[in-house]
């Protein structure tokens, strides 16, 4: 009997040998592959676009995080008290994608902020979102910056699995130059190896008889932090945004910025207790001559911890995260969200309309 539990013994410190070897080559692997992009990053400019844009010219904007194509009504989601990471079926990701591209060529924007599109990753059956988005839009030139790209992200279990995401900018006016601006990450090592990485995305356009540019800036803000990261990368946006107002360019930034604007009435979207608190931004932080602007008609965000259809829809946790920043020379005429009632994304794309002068 004690020979059968010497080497029982013997067999279980092998195999526990073996699982911790396993581990520190697995946190090896992702160390020495982890996504580093230097502050900024020149991005590659595609597809073709032919409007000029003038000073006193009004356009359109739009801003949507499509939830990676995944996060339909029939969705739920483990980082928010859900329990899925993978979407149904690759099916229902390809339905998602293609009612998102309906709705977009319906409303038909000038420009088109995208926030997480997938290009090969495991959660979305490695569907090149960004190639899909190219084919499906007419007349626009677009640029890609990754802000999660990890070769396999080994938790919850299941595992997500492999990534490559980020957000996406799209114009139908020429771009000069797009670059990616490194934002900073909350996170230490080794949370950080298999995280994303935050950036905001820049693109340049050209105003036809001016030296003035229309500066976009495409963003989506850290989610799930203590709200130190958040607080960072809302200063670095700060600091850019307020730089460019001052060079005297037309400003628009949008996206997802995982906070509500101080200044925005939101006691229709009140938080319950044990569910994802967004954060904040004061606006009077920023300086004047930059304004924020969202539409509280309508919650432009669900939360994932149960599926939306069939759910009580009048108790449900609602947001209010996605919206625009615009310095003095740009005037907003309109700004309104879209209620599709969550039916291709945890998001509604909200659309604005101004006027530069």
């Amino acid at each position: 009997m004690k020979k059968v539990l010497l080497k029982l013994g013997k067999w279980i410190g092998i195999l526990l040998a073996a699982v911790v070897l396993f581990a520190v080559g697995f946190i090896l692997v992702l160390t020495v592959t982890e996504y580093k992009p230097e502050d900024t990053v020149s991005l590659a400019i595609q597809g073709n676009a032919s409007k000029e844009l003038h000073e006193g010219d009004s356009l359109t904007i739009m801003t949507w995080n499509i939830g990676f194509g995944a996060l339909g009504d029939n969705a739920d989601f483990f980082m928010d008290g859900g329990t899925h990471v993978m979407p149904s079926t690759k099916e229902r990701v390809k339905e998602n994608l293609n009612s998102i591209l309906l709705t977009i060529e319906e409303e038909a924007p000038d420009v088109l902020f995208v926030q997480e599109m997938d290009e090969n990753s495991k959660r979305t059956y490695h569907i090149n979102e960004m190639k899909v988005f190219m084919g499906g839009l007419e007349g626009y030139q677009s640029s890609f910056a990754y802000n999660f790209k990890v070769p396999y992200v080994p938790y919850p279990i299941p595992p997500i699995g492999k990534v490559n995401s980020g957000i996406a900018t799209f114009s139908s006016y020429p771009i000069t130059d797009s670059t990616r601006v490194k934002l900073p990450c909350p996170f230490s090592y080794p949370v950080r190896i298999a995280n994303l990485k935050r950036c905001l995305m820049v693109d340049r356009v050209p105003i036809e008889g001016s030296d003035k540019e229309l500066v976009l800036v495409n963003l989506h803000l850290e989610a799930y932090d203590s709200g130190e990261g958040k607080a960072a990368q809302t200063k670095r946006l700060r600091d850019i945004l307020e730089a460019e107002a001052a060079a005297g360019n037309y400003v628009i930034a949008g996206g997802d910025f995982n906070q509500e604007f101080s200044d925005v009435d939101v006691s229709a979207y009140p938080v319950y207790e044990g569910m994802w608190q967004p954060g904040s931004i004061d606006v009077s932080e920023f300086k004047e001559g930059l304004t924020f602007a969202t539409d509280n008609s309508a919650a432009t965000c669900r939360s994932l911890d149960s599926p939306y259809e069939g759910a009580d829809k009048e108790n449900f946790q609602y947001y209010l995260i996605d919206g625009f920043i615009v310095s003095s020379n740009v005037t907003i005429e309109e700004v309104s969200t879209l209620d599709l009632d969550f039916a291709a994304s945890d998001h509604n794309p909200v659309k604005m309309r101004v006027t530069l002068h």
